[in-house]
């Protein structure tokens, strides 16, 4: 019997909320092989206790080296609009395109990007619209990378229990609501999948349809 070749998955905001949960999820796969991008030596012990391997990487220098023997990307790193203008534009937007030329480069798999309903349109939000910008301009250099990628635009990030049941469009699902990290985590990973939403851009809240189901009616819609 053929041992069952495992991909090895780059997390980059591995340390954050929602990065945290897609490293549990990976780490208990049987596809996916997570490793965990830090920024910090210190932070290498925490991912090590849980036998995941960490790549010290700087998404505000250097991330060349972070993508020997990687196969696809989650890019979940990100300041959530609640820090300065700079510390925005270096991590979600330069950051996040270093990551990108990095993949190219390495001629991954596929670019799975976390990013923001409403950045199809900061204009919209005054409060977050210097962060919506950075990630719509992260989302189209991806987009014109020539990588093979998802990008997810959830609602407001919760903390509750996941449902695992979501409503999601592409493009705008021209509605707010909320979602919480769990399930966004769970999208993450399975647009992880081949074929599964490549190339698509879409919106998510909590909703009545189940993650898995959701993904495969946008992958239908091309």
């Amino acid at each position: 019997m053929t041992e069952k070749i495992m991909e090895n998955i780059l997390i980059a905001g591995a340390t954050g909320h929602t990065g945290k949960r897609v490293i549990e999820i990976l780490n208990n796969s049987e596809s996916f092989n997570p490793l965990a991008l830090i920024r910090k030596e210190e932070q290498r012990q925490q991912f090590e206790d849980m036998e995941v391997e960490a790549v010290l990487g700087d998404l505000e220098g250097d991330v060349s080296h972070t993508m020997k023997g990687i196969d696809k990307v989650v890019f979940a790193a990100g300041s959530g609009g609640s820090t300065g203008k700079d510390k925005t534009i270096a991590v979600d937007l330069e950051g996040a395109k270093k990551l990108i030329d990095a993949a190219i480069s390495a001629k991954v798999k596929k670019f799975v990007m976390l990013s923001a309903m409403g950045a199809d349109d900061p204009s919209k939000n005054d409060d977050l619209k210097h962060y919506l910008e950075a990630k719509q301009e992260a989302d189209e250099y991806l987009r014109e990378s020539g990588l093979n990628y998802t990008i997810v635009r959830p609602g407001a990030l919760t903390d509750d229990l996941g449902l695992a049941k979501v409503k999601v469009a592409k493009g705008s699902l021209n509605e707010r609501g909320e979602i919480s990290r769990d399930d966004v985590a769970f999208i993450l990973v399975m647009s992880l999948a081949d074929p599964l939403v490549k190339n698509i851009t879409f919106e998510a809240i909590e909703g009545e349809e189940s993650i898995k189901s959701a993904l495969i009616e946008l992958s239908q819609l091309g």
